[in-house]
């Protein structure tokens, strides 16, 4: 009986476990919508300081997000529909935010079956692309990819900084999980 408790508490401890990561992605993409609602527009298009041609704009830079995920639902999830690649050159901030919620839902959907423990759940390895090994699908996955984005949204608040333009000066933003949390539609809060 004692083992029988320990192995269902165990589960338990796993379910939240999953379901916490589950959230947490799910109001990932908040925060990329909270910097594309807040930024200038004129640094969307404006070049990196240094070397010309040496580095993204961060227009490119949200492309880039968008069309990383494309790679990873192709490869890990192809029975997920993938929305369009986004230009890198050519997008607007309206594309790529309506772009960016239509990747994150599937990849939210792509992480959700690749965290079941069902034994015929669909997404059962992670590939990156064709430079990286495969993976299997896990826990691994979802850090990698959350871990991908908050880099580079690092990198979009940095660049947006030496060009000049103030981004999140007035709110909290990308870091008010509380309310990034209800706007992703959860019940729940961060625990």
């Amino acid at each position: 009986m004692a083992q029988h408790t320990e192995v269902r508490q165990s589960n338990a401890m796993l379910a939240e476990i999953r379901d916490t990561l589950l959230e947490t992605y799910a109001s990932n993409d908040g925060m990329n919508q909270v910097i594309l609602s807040s930024l200038d527009p004129r640094a969307w298009r404006a070049e990196p300081p240094g070397k010309k041609d040496n580095g993204r704009t961060i227009g490119a830079i949200f492309a880039h997000l968008h069309n990383c995920r494309l790679v990873w639902l192709r490869n890990s999830a192809p029975h997920l529909k993938c929305p369009a690649a986004l230009d890198p050159d050519r997008c607007t901030m309206k594309q790529a935010a309506a772009a960016h919620r239509k990747s994150a839902g599937q990849c939210l959907r792509m992480l959700t079956d690749a965290l079941s423990a069902d034994p015929k759940r669909r997404v059962k390895k992670f590939s990156r692309g064709s430079w990286a090994q495969t993976w299997p699908a896990g826990g691994t996955m979802f850090a990698y990819m959350f871990s991908h984005e908050a880099h580079h949204r690092g990198q979009i608040l940095m660049l947006a900084h030496q060009l000049g333009y103030r981004v999140l000066h007035d709110t909290p933003g990308v870091w008010h999980w509380e309310k990034l949390w209800k706007k992703a539609g959860l019940s729940t809060r961060p625990r």
